[in-house]
């Protein structure tokens, strides 16, 4: 049986992204985005956090779909 294949886009909110695997808070957590707790997070884009943070998303989003196709 072929494994789905998830693609995660800069577009995704936090809240999303956390539905899908709560494991990934710790990928959160290493770009310096400690409030995925709050409820902000629930409605703000990968790209928008990234934005806030300072942080490479093009990097970010490398790390956050290795980790859901691995």
């Amino acid at each position: 049986m072929k494994k789905k294949t998830v693609k995660i886009k800069k577009s995704t909110t936090i809240g999303e992204l956390l539905k899908l695997n709560e494991n990934v808070a710790e990928i959160l957590l290493g770009f310096g985005l400690h409030c995925f707790g709050c409820p902000m997070s629930q409605m703000e884009t990968l790209e928008e956090a990234a934005m806030v943070h300072g942080v490479d998303i093009d990097l970010m989003m490398d790390k956050i779909n290795e980790f859901f196709n691995k």
